[in-house]
């Protein structure tokens, strides 16, 4: 049974924690929902229409009261009332201007999975990313180091090599492109092998400690970084939280010119995250970076499925300050990304 736009169960479940990570609801009530989309994803549509009929969904694991509701709801052919509620609430653009530049890319270069910090599996992520019209996904999960995160060692990394190679046999039209967030250490080096580095295609370095290192250590360490041939993208630079759970905390002092004049001899891109509670750089870093000349990347630091979409915030940002989508790497097609972003190499 489904409703008349052919709705189904698994679908009314993933699109409600969808909406739900887009409007930035609380985590708690979106596993819900995703753990038990898990369930009915195990299930064949006979085993869940008879559960449903003698009653037992809420005996299914990772079904509660909520959640039983909205699959019976569509198996009764009607569109559930939580998700009627969330689409209305919804808005089409979570925020006013940048639609232009937001259809100009083609992917998203910075995301992660549960393989590290993540809330959902690599193919939740990639299934939203073709659902959101993305033409490619980096997959940039954390590196060993940082451990609050369950950084990859080059074991894991490796391991998820293999998933990667196997979702892009079973997906057409579309690329699951290895990469990782490097953690920049405090001389400048990368938290990951030059062997294991070689093997990516996309590779995201970020600082995540000793955020408020004094302002010369802290323009070495990230001008050695940037200036690193195995790195493409230069995350969330400042490091700063302007709103949100986490609370705020103030930007990282260092030397931007000399950091983004590293970057353009070295045709690193910097990046402009997209995550609301970043806005990271700041207006005036982004600006002098763009009167420079750099490179950027718009990205979503997605940590689920539905804040893939938060790359509206960043492309809002870029054109109001006149970045032109000609130096922003995620509108370039995958090959001319990949081929610019493994130069090292040849």
């Amino acid at each position: 049974m489904t409703t008349p736009d052919g709705l189904e169960p698994l679908d009314a479940l993933r699109r409600i924690a969808f909406l739900m990570e887009r409007g930035r609801k609380g985590t708690y009530r979106i596993k819900a929902f995703r753990n038990a989309a898990d369930t009915v994803a195990g299930l064949s549509p006979q085993e869940l229409a008879a559960a449903y009929e003698q009653g037992r969904l809420e005996d299914l694991p990772g079904i509660g009261s909520a959640t039983a509701l909205v699959i019976q709801q569509t198996l009764d052919g009607q569109t559930p009332d939580y998700l009627a509620k969330l689409e209305q609430e919804s808005p089409e653009h979570l925020v006013d201007g940048g639609e232009e530049l937001r259809g100009a890319l083609r992917g998203d270069c910075h995301c992660h999975s549960d393989w590290s910090d993540g809330g959902s599996p690599i193919q939740e992520m990639v299934a939203t990313a073709i659902e959101l019209g993305h033409e490619y996904l980096v997959l940039t999960d954390h590196s060993p180091r940082l451990r609050v995160a369950n950084g990859l060692s080059v074991e894991r990394l490796t391991q998820q090599l293999g998933v990667i190679e196997t979702i892009n046999a079973h997906v057409s039209d579309f690329r699951l492109l290895p990469g990782i967030e490097v953690d920049i250490l405090d001389d400048g080096s990368l938290d990951q092998t030059d062997a294991m580095l070689d093997r990516l295609a996309v590779r995201v370095a970020s600082v995540h400690s000793k955020l408020a290192m004094d302002r010369a250590p802290m323009t070495r360490r990230m001008v050695a970084a940037v200036s690193n041939p195995r790195v493409n993208i230069l995350g969330h630079c400042t490091g700063r939280l302007v709103e949100g759970d986490r609370g705020k905390r103030k930007q990282s002092t260092f030397d931007a010119q000399a950091v983004f004049q590293a970057c353009l001899e070295h045709d690193t891109a910097v990046e402009i995250n997209s995550r609301p509670e970043r806005q990271d750089p700041p207006d005036e870093l982004l600006t002098m970076a763009l009167e420079m000349g750099c490179l950027f990347s718009i990205d979503s630091d997605a940590h689920a499925p539905g804040q893939l979409d938060f790359q509206q915030y960043g492309c809002a940002r870029a054109e109001a300050l006149g970045v032109p989508a000609e130096r922003i790497i995620d509108t370039w097609p995958v090959e001319e990304l990949l081929a610019w972003a493994n130069r090292f190499g040849g």
